[in-house]
């Protein structure tokens, strides 16, 4: 079955979406006076937390850390922070900044991760945008070759900028990670501390260097265990700095 897609205007991808961004949009959006959350994910370097077909995407887009005696890959996400309208959505639906929008907004509706098909039930488009406009998948093979190459810049953006982000992390004192499939933690950095980590790191001092490892925040007791016996760090106190969103029943 072909899906078609066209973007009627509604203003669905624009509300409650927390949008990822490569380091210059993110840089931009906090210049802007935005708002930007930073999601961590991570697995174990025996690859416990993430399927094992989903391993090679995984691992490209994350950074080996110590966590405790063990090591672990943990992804980084910098994401513009939308509750409710997009900051940059006028009164039509309109993007203020369209002609400079970030690169996961130019790909939209197709999913960046590869293990990810797009389904069009789970999107914030109303039915009429897939019934008009040209083909964007025939079969299961994506064929818009533009749209093509925005995701494979977005993948490698993922890629050439995760070091940056840990050694930004470093800075902000972010340390504290769920594990893949288990959940997420966010954090809300003050944005003028942001906006100097991403200038401290980009500015060519080079990667910040932590002895401090990274602690994972887990739901559920058999991760907590296995997390244990593997030598990694866990939490054992409530958040006080992030917001840990579980993926599972604990």
């Amino acid at each position: 079955m072909n899906t078609r897609f066209s973007c009627v205007g509604c203003g669905g991808c624009c509300t409650d979406h927390h949008v990822p961004l490569t380091l210059v949009e993110a840089t931009q959006w906090a210049a802007d006076g935005g708002t930007v959350i930073v999601l961590t994910e991570a697995f174990l370097s025996n690859g416990y937390g993430v399927p094992q077909e989903q391993l090679t995407h995984a691992t490209r887009r994350s950074t080996l850390v110590n966590s405790g005696s063990a090591h672990a890959h943990v992804a980084i996400t910098f994401a513009a922070y939308n509750v409710g309208r997009c900051r940059n959505l006028d009164a039509q639906n309109l993007c203020r900044i369209y002609e400079r929008r970030p690169l996961v907004c130019r790909i939209y509706p197709m999913e960046i991760n590869p293990h990810i098909p797009l389904r069009p039930e789970t999107k914030g488009c109303p039915p009429e945008s897939w019934e008009q406009g040209p083909d964007m998948i025939v079969g299961n093979t994506l064929v818009d070759m533009q749209l093509m190459a925005l995701i494979e810049q977005s993948r490698q953006a993922d890629r050439d900028e995760i070091a940056a982000k840990q050694s930004i992390c470093q800075l902000l004192g972010i340390r504290t990670t769920a594990l893949k499939g288990n959940g997420f933690v966010a954090y809300l950095p003050d944005m003028n501390a942001f906006a100097a980590a991403i200038e401290q790191v980009t500015g060519g001092a080079g990667p910040v260097v932590s002895e401090q490892g990274w602690v994972f925040h887990v739901a559920g007791q058999e991760v907590t265990d296995t997390l244990n016996l593997a030598g990694a760090e866990v939490a054992d106190s409530e958040p006080l700095s992030y917001l840990f969103i579980p993926l599972q029943a604990a």
